[in-house]
C-alpha cells in the first residue's frame, strides 16, 4: 500500500480525493481533542482504500477541505467505513450539517458476527487480521504542531488496518447471510438528526428526580441557556455549570441574583457578574413544561411486579438466542424494548420487525403470550412449546 506524506496543501488533497472517489469504499478515521472545548477540535483526518492512504492536517494554513468533505458527505457512490464512528460523524456533521452516507461501521458489524458487544478496534484487528496495534501514540497531544512521525504512522495505521478489515468482514457477513441485517443499523447511524445538538433538548440529558412541570420547565430553560453559553465560549458545558447544580437550581430557584452566591457549585462572583444575570433572565423566562413534553416515567407503564418477572424471562431468552445464533445480544434487542413487550406493547418495537422478529421476536412474543416456556432437559435449559400451542 502507498502511504503518502502528511498532506498539508489543497492541491495534494484534491488529487487524493479525486482518486479515492473512484473507489468502491474508503476507510476514515479522525484524531481530535475535546477535553477543554465545547466543539471537538479536529486535529487530523486519515483516509484511504486498499491501495493508498494518507493523513490530512486540517490545521495546515490555507488548506481547503472542501473536496474531502464533499467526498464524505455528498458522494453516494463510495461507501465510507468507520470503526465506532459516532464521534467522527459528529465532527463531520458540525462541519457540514450532513453525515457520511452510505456508511459501514465495523464495530456494529462485529456484533452481527458474534465478536462481542462493543469490541475494541485493536482486538478486532488482532482477531481478523492477526496483527497487534501500536497504542503508544494513542493519548498524545494531537493539537500540537509539528506532529512527529510516530503520531502520523499511528494515525495512518488505523485506516490501513480498517481498509484491510472491511473486505474480510463483508465476506463473512455474506457467508452468514447477515449483511442485510445491518442495513437498518447503518442507516440509523448515518441519520443527521442523531448529531444535531438542539439547546431546547439539552434538559433531557440532565438527571432530576422531580416530575413537576414548573421544575422541568425551569430545567429546560436553564439547560438551553447553559448550552448557548458553552457554545459561545467554546467551553465544555460542565465548565459553565455542573449537571447537579443545574438540577438544584431548577428545583430550588434563587429569588435574586445575590442568592446565587449561596448555591452549591457556584462561586460568589455569580451574584454580580454578567453570566449570573443571564442565568436569572433565563429563569425568569421559564414556563412550566407542557403536558405533551413531560418525560415518561422510568418504571414502564403497566409493567408492575409480574411484568418485571416476564421481562427477566425475556432477557434470559435473549441470552439463549444470542448464544445459539452467535450474535451480540445488544444488536438483537435492548432492555427497554423487552420491558415494553412485557408491559403489553406490540407496536413500534424493532424486535417485532424484519430479521429481529425471525431471530428472536417471534419466540419472545410466544413466551409473553404463553405459547413458549422454559424447561430443563438432561440438566440443560431448553425451550418448549406449551400444550396450548401444540
Amino acid at each position: 500500500m502507498l502511504i503518502h506524506p502528511l498532506i498539508t496543501d489543497s492541491e495534494s488533497l484534491l488529487a487524493l480525493c479525486e482518486r479515492l472517489a473512484k473507489s468502491p469504499f474508503i476507510a476514515v478515521d479522525t484524531e481530535f481533542m475535546r477535553e477543554n472545548t465545547y466543539w471537538p477540535d479536529l486535529c487530523l483526518i486519515q483516509i484511504g482504500n486498499e491501495e493508498e492512504a494518507a493523513a490530512i492536517d486540517p490545521k495546515a494554513e490555507g488548506i481547503d477541505l472542501t473536496p474531502l468533505l464533499n467526498l464524505l458527505v455528498n458522494n453516494e457512490e463510495v461507501l465510507k467505513v468507520f470503526h465506532a464512528g459516532g464521534q467522527d460523524l459528529e465532527i463531520i456533521f458540525n462541519m457540514t450539517g450532513g453525515t457520511p452516507h452510505p456508511l459501514f461501521d465495523t464495530q456494529v458489524a462485529a456484533m452481527a458476527l458474534g465478536l462481542g458487544e462493543q469490541i475494541g478496534y485493536s482486538n478486532l484487528v488482532e482477531s481478523l487480521i492477526g496483527e497487534s496495534l501500536d497504542k503508544g501514540a494513542r493519548f498524545t497531544d494531537w493539537g500540537r504542531r509539528p506532529l512527529d512521525q510516530r503520531q502520523i504512522d499511528y494515525a495512518i495505521g488505523d485506516v490501513t488496518h480498517l481498509a484491510a478489515l472491511f473486505p474480510k468482514m463483508l465476506k463473512n457477513l455474506r457467508k452468514t447471510g447477515r449483511g442485510a441485517w445491518l442495513d437498518q443499523e447503518m442507516e440509523r447511524l448515518a441519520e443527521p438528526a442523531n448529531y444535531a445538538n438542539d439547546p431546547a433538548e439539552a434538559y433531557k440529558r440532565v438527571r432530576i428526580s422531580s416530575r413537576k412541570a414548573e421544575v422541568l420547565g425551569r430545567l429546560k430553560a436553564i439547560a438551553a441557556w447553559r448550552e448557548i453559553e458553552a457554545r459561545s465560549k467554546n467551553l465544555p458545558r460542565g465548565r459553565i455549570m455542573k449537571d447537579e447544580t443545574l438540577a438544584d437550581i431548577a428545583a430550588h430557584p434563587p429569588t435574586s441574583q445575590e442568592a446565587l452566591a449561596r448555591v452549591r457549585g457556584l462561586s460568589a462572583g455569580w451574584k454580580t457578574n454578567d453570566i449570573g444575570a443571564r442565568l436569572m433572565d433565563a429563569l425568569a423566562a421559564a414556563h412550566p413544561l407542557p403536558a405533551d413534553e413531560m418525560p415518561q416515567r422510568e418504571d414502564k407503564p403497566g409493567l408492575g411486579k409480574e411484568g418485571a418477572l416476564v421481562a427477566d424471562l425475556l432477557k434470559l431468552l435473549l441470552k439463549i438466542r444470542s448464544r445459539e445464533s452467535n450474535v451480540a445480544a445488544r444488536l438483537i434487542a435492548r432492555s427497554e424494548e423487552l420491558e415494553l413487550l412485557a408491559a403489553g406493547r406490540r407496536q413500534g418495537l424493532s424486535i417485532l420487525e424484519g430479521w429481529r422478529y425471525e431471530q428472536f421476536g417471534h419466540d419472545a412474543l410466544d413466551l409473553v403470550e404463553g405459547r413458549l416456556a422454559f424447561a430443563i432437559r438432561n440438566g440443560k435449559l431448553a425451550m418448549t412449546r406449551t400444550e396450548a400451542e401444540t
